[in-house]
């Protein structure tokens, strides 16, 4: 009769093992008899003690107290844990329940209050005082939420997932005049997240998850952080070794997606919202419907279905940001837009594109387009589109709405931001989802440069050059700000199409003035007409275009070919930005550089290297009213004018060694010697 038990407890082991998958049980192998002794006697309890398998080598003594029901894998437990204080725990199981779990080797997963279920667990985690973790049915965990950006009620929805850019993104938000487009887009993604589909998460190697309430289907990466986080329902942490995901204390996320770098803490409340790589998001920050891609960092303030781009800033308890596009953008104290002012729903959209910023206690009722680089000052209710002129300052004064076109090109905090944000890009995934372009001239703006300073002088000519006010978009431009935006445009046009010359000239022998225009010659066709800026991605419109119709037809039948044509487009920005500016030479400069003399080419650099030096010593007089004695006040508070001034270069350092007025002096002095070579160069031809 013992032989006959044993035989038929072999038995069943073997149909077990027929039955369970092998991606299971390959590797395992169910436990002795010696070790279900030694279990029980660490008062280890199981629905099945059949359905526990484990790694050879498998030492029972490090499981205490622990439940186990349906499948069980076990790895080994043989490495300890150093945390911090001086703690050391060995990797086991204790005080814990496990129902259909896969357990990786050197785990420690101890005072779990409620279970885990239906979860793989990766090598060395860490996992402690949580109450569930559990996948309930099947899910696609994030994948596939519909974010309602710009539109509350619908009609510019973003399918949210794990790969998504700020450039697919961009399409499907903002080309739903092209619904094939729409259509065939959501149906890659599709592909992409049924692959997905599973009634068994995941959670990744090396995580650390303490102090946790309630984590239901959600897949969980390598290296990930969750602590004190309240409740994670319904989404994806894309932690990666090396760039790790932190979801700190009384976090709540529900539908989401947090991507690789990224870190949630402090009571943030997310619902329905993808954060792209390397974001922060803090200090009761709460967000729904919304998008946050690359570096954006949110904290204290509200976010209702907004597409917020690579670099978009806020961080005060008083401002809203809602149904509305940013990119580089700071958003100041009470910042706060509307989109309320609608008898149909709130249907009303607005755009601040790349590099706009709003002041403290600033507001705009939406609709309304603001132009790249400009600052948002006061309230703004007439609904401008001002698209064509960039870097401008649009004021309220008398409830009206003023704007100073081109102004922002002289101002020091433009240039400090351009500085500062490659500066600041804190991601260090390897794999970036996001291609940013830095440039603050580019085609892109160039373009709107030329565009506006044809508006500005059309006004003149409309108008007279005798008034004294111009309207343009129902805002008001004075005279002289007119005429001074004329000058800033063509200073920054000359200035961007001379850096693009003499980098295209950049080491060529002058031997003949035929070397000279072979070398200026465009390789390439590809960057003519107009270009977009695809929420961080500046490019040619015909090659996006080009993009966009491969999908249409099915010539692209992954996500995967979409981010790589992305990513080629944006490598290969010089080489179109050269095409482009080569013809606007001619168009702009009435020069065509295919019969240029050298001559001309100099007078071109001479007139590059003057624009040059100009914008840089308007950049230079804005930088010196930042150490003026009106910006001294409140310094050197008991002393007299002297103390004052010793007081704030103590804090704030002299005028002459600030960095980036050291900066600014510096490119005055490189520019014009830069401009000097190449004049050197050309000498011997002229």
């Amino acid at each position: 009769m013992g032989i006959l038990r044993k035989c038929l407890h072999l038995w069943s082991y073997i149909l077990r093992y027929m039955s369970m998958p092998n991606v299971m049980n390959e590797g395992y192998r169910p436990l002795t008899e010696a070790e279900i002794a030694v279990l029980k006697d660490h008062a280890n309890s199981a629905d099945d003690w059949a359905q526990v398998w484990v790694k050879e080598g498998f030492v029972p003594k490090y499981i205490l107290n622990t439940h186990f029901s349906g499948w069980v894998r076990l790895g080994l437990f043989e490495k300890t844990f150093d945390l911090p204080g001086g703690i050391s725990k060995h990797s086991g199981l204790y005080y814990t329940y496990l129902h259909n779990v896969e357990v990786g080797d050197n785990c420690c997963i101890e005072h779990v209050n409620n279970y885990i279920a239906n979860y793989s667990i990766g090598e060395e985690t860490f996992i402690s005082n949580v109450d569930t973790i559990l996948v309930e049915g099947e899910t696609t965990f994030g994948n596939g939420v519909e974010v309602s950006v710009l539109n509350e009620t619908g009609g510019r929805e973003v399918l949210s997932y794990d790969l998504l850019s700020a450039h697919e993104a961009y399409f499907m938000a903002m080309y739903r005049h092209r619904p094939e487009l729409i259509q065939r887009l959501r149906q890659l993604i599709t592909g992409y997240i049924d692959r997905l589909r599973s009634s068994h998460g995941k959670i990744g190697a090396h995580a650390h998850i303490t102090d946790v309430g309630n984590i239901t289907n959600v897949k969980i990466g390598d290296y990930a952080e969750i602590v004190g986080t309240r409740r994670l329902y319904n989404g994806s942490v894309n932690s990666v070794r090396e760039a790790p995901v932190r979801l700190g204390y009384s976090v709540i996320c529900t539908d989401f997606v947090i991507s690789s770098g990224s870190r949630v803490e402090s009571g943030t409340a997310l619902s329905r919202c993808f954060v792209g790589q390397a974001c922060t998001l803090a200090h009761g920050y709460s967000a729904s419907d919304s998008l946050f891609f690359s570096n954006c960092h949110g904290e204290n303030g509200e976010a209702c279905a907004i597409f917020a781009g690579p670099f978009t800033v806020t961080h005060h308890k008083s401002t809203l940001l809602i149904a509305s596009q940013f990119s580089f953008m700071n958003a100041g104290s009470g910042s706060n837009q509307s989109n309320h002012m609608y008898k149909l729903g709130p249907i009303h959209q607005g755009i601040m594109e790349r590099g706009a910023k709003t002041s403290s206690d600033s507001y705009i009722l939406w609709p309304a387009r603001i132009g790249a680089f400009s600052l948002v000052m006061g309230r703004h209710t007439t609904h401008p589109d001002l698209a064509n002129l960039p870097f401008s300052y649009l004021i309220e004064s008398c409830d009206k709405t003023f704007l100073i076109p081109g102004v922002n090109l002289k101002s020091v905090g433009t240039i400090r931001d351009a500085q500062k944000w490659p500066l600041r890009d804190a991601r260090t995934d390897p794999h970036r989802l996001d291609q940013i372009n830095y440039n603050l001239l580019s085609p892109y703006t160039i373009q709107k440069m030329m565009n506006g300073r044809k508006i500005l002088e059309q006004l003149q000519w409309v108008a007279g050059m005798t008034s004294e006010i111009y309207s343009y978009q129902s805002a008001k431009i004075k005279a002289s700000s007119l005429r001074k935006g004329i000058h800033y445009y063509d200073l920054a046009i000359h200035k961007f199409l001379g850096n693009s010359l003499i980098k295209r000239l950049e080491g060529v022998v002058c031997s003949s003035i035929e070397a000279v225009r072979a070398a200026l010659k465009p390789q390439i066709t590809i960057g003519l007409g107009d270009w977009v800026d695809l929420s961080g991605l500046i490019a040619p419109k015909a090659e996006v275009l080009r993009l966009v119709e491969g999908i249409e037809s099915g010539a692209i039948r992954e996500v995967s070919e979409i981010h790589e044509t992305l990513a080629d487009l944006h490598r290969h920005y010089y080489e179109y930005e050269w095409t482009w500016a080569y013809d606007k030479i001619q168009a702009y400069c009435g020069l065509d550089l295919a019969r240029a003399t050298a001559a001309e080419i100099a007078q071109l650099v001479e007139r590059w290297r003057s624009s040059v030096v100009e914008l840089d010593r308007e950049l230079y007089a804005d930088a010196k009213k930042e150490f003026s004695l009106s910006a001294m006040t409140g310094f050197g508070a008991d002393g007299d004018e002297a103390q004052q001034a010793r007081d704030f270069e103590e804090v704030r350092g002299a005028f002459d060694s600030n960095p980036y007025v050291s900066s600014i002096l510096k490119h005055i002095e490189d520019k014009s010697a830069l401009g000097q070579e190449l004049l050197d160069r050309l000498t011997p031809l002229l």
